[in-house]
């Protein structure tokens, strides 16, 4: 985290709160972000059976696109994929640059599927969201069309709150998120999520903190939510105690450890932090994301879509991209389970791989 700027500490004995969005109230104040591609209802599913996250997102959904679907008689769109019947609080995240559609589609979320929160997209740095369809991160150069957006939204979602998620700015040099912020309050959204990164910046260097931090002195009651380098449940602890904000979104961390979300609540409570799972847990684990993701897709499809998912799973680990090399090319199911069964690193790959950093620092320390 850039700490450039000096500390906005409240504390090292904050105690955690739940944070107000419109009438509802998420506890622990955790996030599991939006993530295009990722965030689907097995993913979701995994990270609910661990806990922790009192909020979850879906991944975002292109309103202009739902509204063509629901023209055309078509299937919706796969990203609202189980919302209907899966637990509640949910977040559903649209994006697109047109009152008019984000309201329609808005309306739908709240009335057919009855959605908790329903967010808006300003952050999506992707040329294909901004350059072409100049929406997300691009319109955080627009805070007049971002007003007429929310308030749009507002209006026709009511009693169901709105929310959006932003970034800094567009560039560094085109930061503007104090004067977006308050547009986003303004407008009547019920919370706003900063990344701390510009668009231009994607997922490169760190998030600055304090900028977020900055935030909150220049509104008057909106719930702040930080996220940006949430890594570890330490890390989400001293975001939480050390940042004027009211709640801590985790993101790209999580992908192939859901069980992330529960230790960093623990972190928040100041109870002991859980461990991580076993490799061989992580692995069934990741089987278990699988067979939920075939049920959806079939067996080809679900077995393309998950190939990423296991790469997250085997991050980090000793032997990780030689799996990756193998699981990124399988087609099947039956070679999905061999790759996984020849391949996920194992309890004496990791203690071996301990064991040799282990050594390699203490032929440092006698150098």
């Amino acid at each position: 985290m850039d700490t450039s700027l000096g500390s906005t500490s409240s504390g090292n004995g904050k105690v955690p709160v739940p944070i107000r969005i419109g009438p509802m109230q998420v506890y622990p104040p955790i996030l599991q972000a939006p993530m295009a591609g990722y965030t689907n209802f097995a993913y979701r599913q995994v990270v609910r059976e661990f806990g922790g996250a009192g909020l979850q997102a879906t991944e975002m959904v292109n309103a202009r696109g739902f509204v063509w679907l629901d023209e055309h008689d078509c299937e919706h769109p796969d990203r609202l994929w189980g919302i209907k019947e899966e637990p509640r609080p949910l977040a559903v995240q649209i994006w697109d640059n047109d009152p008019e559609t984000m309201a329609k589609v808005g309306r739908r979320l709240v009335d057919e599927y009855q959605v908790s929160v329903v967010d808006i997209n300003f952050g999506c740095p992707v040329k294909q969201v901004t350059e072409k369809a100049h929406s997300g991160s691009y319109l955080l150069r627009d805070p007049d069309r971002m007003y007429a957006i929310i308030s749009r939204l507002v209006e026709v979602c009511a009693p169901t709150p709105v929310t959006a998620k932003m970034r800094l700015g567009c560039t560094r040099d085109t930061m503007n998120y104090i004067q977006v912020a308050q547009t986003v309050e303004k407008a009547g959204a019920a919370a706003l999520t900063v990344h701390g990164r510009t668009a231009e910046d994607f997922f490169k260097g760190s998030a600055d903190w304090n900028r977020i931090a900055e935030i909150k002195q220049h509104l008057d009651h909106m719930p702040i939510i930080g996220n940006g380098d949430m890594q570890t449940p330490e890390q989400v602890r001293h975001a939480y105690q050390h940042y004027n904000v009211d709640g801590v979104m985790i993101a790209r961390a999580a992908l192939g450890k859901p069980w992330l979300f529960a230790q960093s609540a623990a972190a928040l409570e100041g109870r002991p932090i859980p461990p991580d799972p076993s490799i061989e847990e992580q692995r069934q684990i990741m089987l278990h994301h699988y067979e939920l993701v075939v049920e959806r897709f079939g067996i080809h499809r679900g077995t393309m879509l998950m190939r990423k998912f296991a790469c997250c799973y085997a991050q980090n680990k000793p032997g990780a991209r030689h799996f990756r090399a193998h699981i990124s090319r399988v087609e099947t199911q039956s070679e999905f389970y061999e790759v996984v069964e020849k391949f996920f690193p194992t309890e004496l790959e990791a203690d071996q791989s301990s064991t040799a950093l282990a050594d390699e620092r203490a032929c440092e320390s006698c150098g």
